[in-house]
């Protein structure tokens, strides 16, 4: 089982990818924890390419859904110049919210979400972004 949804790069067009996504993942008989992962990690990562990859220009964004070995695995895959989201490193969670800078934490939200995630950069340009998730409630913390 897996599907297939691609959009134009555009904040309009989210709706439509978490509702491809939770259906996707909900056909898989997946618990409602790891339904909501999956979207949100989806949903945070494909926010940052639109915002901050694409920046307005027009482009697309390719979401993928698979299953394998029990994981849900999502690759988002774009145009947009690279930027490997896996070089970020974690912010510091030890500062309190109202003092720090705004933006940051999508991509913990993303990783805090999955199991595992991996980026290559796109052939031709671009960038791929893998994400995996365990189909059990709990995460597996593999990836």
């Amino acid at each position: 089982m897996s599907g297939h949804l691609r959009i134009d790069a555009d904040l309009d067009r989210l709706a439509d990818v978490r509702r491809f996504v939770r259906e996707q993942v909900a056909a898989a008989d997946a618990p409602p924890a790891c339904i909501d992962d999956v979207v949100q990690a989806v949903d945070e990562a494909a926010t940052n390419v639109i915002n901050h990859g694409y920046r307005g220009a027009p482009g697309w964004l390719d979401v993928g859904v698979t299953f394998e070995d029990g994981h849900c695995v999502v690759s988002l895959e774009d145009e947009a110049p690279v930027f490997d989201p896996t070089a970020v490193p974690e912010p510091d969670l030890t500062t309190p919210p109202l003092a720090r800078k705004p933006g940051g934490m999508g991509i913990h939200l993303i990783r805090a979400s999955t199991d595992g995630v991996s980026y290559r950069p796109r052939p031709g340009g671009g960038n791929i972004l893998t994400m995996v998730r365990s189909l059990e409630p709990g995460r597996s913390e593999e990836g």
